[in-house]
């Protein structure tokens, strides 16, 4: 079992790295994201309270299809600033803006840990299962808090237990028990690092912010066969590509067949439906 101490600085580069290989694959399969995400993130743009005329910050924000619907909500009164810290995958959130004729968002690199945005300027921060990236929560959740003006809202997804999303949990504990990789620590970024009762509401109230709240949101993941969602996960799933970087390529082939062995579970005459539990959790800067 590995024992090597969390390197935040090594992390952070390894998943800029793997977020700019996997910009292309999480453009493609982008209508297959917004059947899966659709809903929770229309309800993460009520919490976020995003209106016409709205000032909308996107943290960590992808391909952006979040992004485009907060942009829809803000109309041509309102801006959208799309930040990721790949500028390959913020090329595509770009891209799909011009195309979608939506002449309010702008994109940015930005490290969504120390964003340099003038604060106070935003009335919604929103975040589509990018909270779970950052090494230091904690100061990306108050840098979102400083960047709201008073009264705005933060609102972002994250996934909820383990035992809600065997569609993740399986593959992260075939690659943990094959890589011989420990449990993240307390604290640690994780794909379920905010997922339990409590936790992420705890976070950000200790960031400052106030009338905080989380729902849960249903979100099965559906595609035609078992063998679609391994082709989706192994092109767009940055975080299984960063535990399996240690095997050998054999070995990750081993991994990936156990994996697809293991969720056919989910597999029926209609196709493969991945269960799947999202938290949409919202706060106010006070």
């Amino acid at each position: 079992m590995s024992t090597a101490p969390f390197d935040p600085v090594a992390y952070k580069r390894t998943t800029t790295d793997q977020w700019q290989t996997a910009a292309e694959p999480w453009h493609r399969w982008a209508p297959t994201l917004e059947a899966w995400l659709g809903a929770a993130t229309e309800t993460m743009l009520d919490m976020a309270g995003v209106v016409p005329a709205a000032r909308v910050l996107d943290v960590a924000a992808g391909a952006g299809g979040q992004t485009l619907a907060a942009a829809r909500r803000a109309g041509p009164d309102g801006h959208v600033l799309a930040t990721d810290i790949s500028s390959n995958i913020l090329d595509f959130a770009e891209r799909s803006a011009r195309e979608a004729g939506l002449r309010n968002v702008e994109t940015r690199v930005v490290d969504g840990e120390q964003l340099d945005v003038p604060p106070g300027t935003f009335d919604a921060v929103i975040s589509r299962v990018g909270f779970i990236y950052f090494p230091d929560q904690h100061a990306a959740f108050v840098g979102m808090r400083l960047a709201l003006r008073p009264g705005g809202r933060l609102a972002g997804i994250v996934y909820s237990t383990p035992e809600a999303n065997g569609f993740f949990s399986i593959p992260v504990s075939v690659i943990r028990r094959r890589a011989q990789l420990p449990a993240p620590a307390q604290g640690q970024p994780g794909p379920f690092s905010l997922g339990a009762p409590g936790v992420v509401e705890a976070a950000l109230e200790r960031a400052g912010f106030t009338d905080v709240e989380a729902r849960r949101v249903a979100a099965p993941l559906r595609l035609p066969s078992t063998a679609d969602f391994v082709r989706f996960a192994r092109e767009s799933f940055g975080a299984l590509h960063q535990m399996l970087a240690g095997l050998s390529e054999a070995e990750r082939e081993e991994a990936w067949s156990e994996i697809e062995r293991e969720l056919s579970r989910y597999e029926t005459a209609d196709g493969f439906e991945g269960p799947c539990e999202l938290l949409v959790a919202a706060g106010t800067a006070p």
